[in-house]
């Protein structure tokens, strides 16, 4: 009988809900501060990750939680590629 496999989970940083990583988005800090939404999940850098819904994202954003995860500034545009990913995902 095959042992099921293992499916990775990960806390949404703006409901704190625990939920498969496919079912999450990545968003990394690099070395040199840089923050950038991570799709692939393979980047290097302190990672944070958000639930692939619209309320998780405006909350994120409205709670400025990224910014304290990463310890780095969070430009308005990193929530736009997010909006982004999420409505194509949506489709």
């Amino acid at each position: 009988m095959p042992v099921p496999k293992k499916i990775p989970l990960r806390k949404c940083a703006a409901t704190g809900e625990m939920k498969p990583k496919k079912e999450m988005i990545r968003i990394v800090r690099s070395k040199e501060g840089e923050v950038s939404v991570d799709p692939t999940g393979k980047k290097s850098g302190r990672g944070t990750y958000v639930s692939k819904t619209r309320e998780a994202v405006e909350a994120a954003k409205k709670k400025n939680v990224l910014a304290r995860q990463l310890s780095a500034e969070v430009p308005p545009s990193i929530y736009d590629e997010l909006l982004d990913f999420i409505i194509k995902d949506e489709k």
